[in-house]
């Protein structure tokens, strides 16, 4: 049997200083592996001298950190978050992506990596279990993410941003080499800031798992999981069609956003629908390292096909039809780095505020002129908010805390709504994820019209995710397994055995330091609702189902039960100034 402090973590902080050019270890304390396990709550407890600083500031860490699972045989723990201050929304920000290169930072030997300062001159950052090096690439400046990857393949895993990550658009993605994205709130623009064009790792140490035999039979439990699951591996088949499996299912719950939110029905819809894509491309199974999921689709040659919210929002959003042109899109987007979501959401609210949408031949010069912020592009890389506001309708902004709303229409999941709201890092599908239950699930476990225990069960899964997040494990996992078999893949893993309510204390610590740091920076009640358009206007009707406005004095009951549940002010705040004393 082996101790805590030698399995499941290695113990190690590398820290990175541009300004300086400098490097070194640091111990990583127990007492915060225990209380934050990895992943977003110990990149989100790192941050917790810095959270006041801007995004842009040189001082603010860019904090990649993996969880205690990653390097095992754990399904689906091959991951990282990404933790900073979102340039986009101003929230404290977290993002996770699953691939070879986290799975390389914990075989090199570190939990956690911190990068601060800023470079004059292009960096790369090369890591490996003898130490970290930072390289002169003035090269790579202004090449787009394979271009780069291709360049620094052979030193190992990359994670690189492109043009758009250079020229500061807000919502900048980081990309990692096999395709996944540090995606949404624009930590690539962070790292461009920083002048730091690439990480580059490579590692060969095995994690060590304190308790093997108890590790294999949890680990058993959570595949016989998986592949009992209706949504993985059954009728709804995101393992077979990806994602995009959500396009049909959406349409008929009357849930698509169409037309920048002012509809939920896109008639053409089934032009992009996960067979469709299959059919259109013959498309192959593909996905993060080691996952049994394979969840993601790529053509026979490669190219990463687009995923639900990227499909939805280059098609119902913004009125276009054309597979091929949302798959253009798609490639354009991780070839220049940069979110689909929040870019389509963008294109939309500048769409209906000049009366007209983008036709699809015009999206992809858009894209680039958003990247290298040319023409329209300079106003177009700040962000829907912003763009709505320079063009006098700021009302069309279609996000909230100044992140873009994903493709789940809330007027057809009250529960949705009330979590865009609650979301620490704005509007985000991910934080709590309660189409889980009000979509996915058969029976239904919870009536999709209705805000009767909502507040409850955002919470409880607020702080489930933020466990979730920091272990760092796919939220699609979860369609099949729970924090009980995850715990114990925890437990077998670090010789500690965590139950799954001290996982969800964990969680609610973690989302509770993230709600004080926005806090801090001024958010309040007044950042916790939805644009108007969706408490006047109702969604798509038909099919014998009616989408109404949100009653928007309902919805307020609901969330200020919310904030007793949270223990806090009716406006959202904390009554303890001095709530962060009493944490780890």
């Amino acid at each position: 049997m082996t101790n805590g402090t030698a399995a499941g973590w290695t113990g190690v902080l590398l820290r990175v200083d541009l300004t300086a050019r400098q490097c070194w270890r640091e111990e990583l304390p127990e007492e915060l592996r225990h209380a934050y396990l990895g992943g977003r709550g110990l990149g989100v407890r790192l941050m917790r001298d810095y959270y006041r600083l801007a995004p842009f500031d040189p001082d603010t860490p860019l904090i990649f950190a993996v969880g205690p699972l990653c390097g095992t045989p754990a399904p689906t723990a091959a991951r990282l978050a990404v933790v900073s201050r979102s340039p986009l929304t101003g929230t404290i920000y977290d993002c996770s992506a699953g691939g070879r290169f986290a799975w390389r930072l914990k075989a090199a030997g570190f939990d956690t990596l911190v990068v601060t300062g800023q470079s004059t001159v292009p960096l790369a950052l090369a890591i490996t279990p003898t130490g970290a090096e930072l390289v002169a690439v003035p090269a790579l400046w202004g090449k787009t993410v394979p271009e780069t990857v291709a360049a620094l393949a052979a030193r190992g895993s990359v994670a690189a941003i492109g043009p758009a990550g250079e020229n500061g658009v807000l919502f900048a993605n980081i990309m990692m080499g096999e395709g996944n994205s540090v995606g949404r709130g624009g930590l690539g623009a962070v790292m461009g800031k920083k002048g730091l064009k690439a990480i580059v790792v490579d590692g060969d140490r095995e994690t060590l798992i304190a308790d093997r035999e108890r590790f294999d039979h949890a680990r058993s439990d959570v595949m016989r999981l998986f592949r009992a699951s209706p949504v993985i591996f059954g009728e709804l088949g995101i393992a077979e069609y990806g994602t995009p499996a959500l396009v049909d299912l959406m349409r008929q719950r009357r849930m698509a956003p169409t037309a920048n939110f002012r509809r939920t029905v896109f008639e053409q819809s089934d032009n992009y629908s996960g067979p469709a894509i299959r059919r259109a491309y013959q498309a192959k199974k593909d996905g993060c390292y080691g996952c049994p999921i394979q969840c993601k689709k790529s053509t026979p040659q490669g190219e990463h096909l687009p995923e639900y919210e990227t499909v939805s929002h280059f098609g119902a959003l913004n009125g276009i039809a054309d597979l091929a042109a949302i798959v253009k899109s798609n490639t354009l987007c991780n070839r220049l780095g940069m979110d689909t979501i929040s870019a389509a959401v963008t294109l939309a609210a500048w769409g209906e505020a000049r009366g007209a949408f983008p036709r699809a031949e015009e999206v992809p010069p858009l894209l680039e002129e958003i990247a290298w912020r040319h023409g329209a592009g300079e106003l177009l890389a700040e962000g829907s908010s912003r763009v709505a506001a320079a063009m006098g309708r700021p009302e069309l902004a279609m996000g909230v805390k100044g992140l873009e709303l994903p493709a789940y229409d809330p007027r057809g999941a009250y529960g949705m709504a009330l979590a865009y709201c609650t979301s620490n890092r704005g509007g985000c599908h991910l934080r709590a994820y309660p189409i889980s239950h009000e979509i996915l699930r058969k029976p239904i476990a919870t009536d999709r019209f209705s805000f009767s225990g909502k507040a409850r069960i955002i919470a409880i899964a607020e702080d489930t995710n933020a466990a979730v997040d920091s272990l760092v494990a796919c939220k699609f996992s979860f369609f099949g397994a729970t924090l009980e078999e995850y715990g114990e893949l925890l437990s077998a893993a670090t010789g500690i055995d965590y139950p799954p309510q001290q996982l969800k204390e964990i969680g609610r610590r973690i989302y509770l330091t993230e709600r004080f740091y926005n806090c801090a920076n001024g958010f309040a009640s007044r950042d916790d609702y939805l644009p108007e358009r969706f408490y006047c206007e109702g969604g798509s009707s038909g099919e014998g189902i009616e989408i109404p406005p949100i009653d928007r004095a309902r919805f307020t009951e609901e969330l200020q039960k919310y904030y007793r549940i949270r223990g806090l002010t009716p406006d959202g705040t904390f009554a303890d100034p001095d709530f962060l004393a009493t944490q780890p």
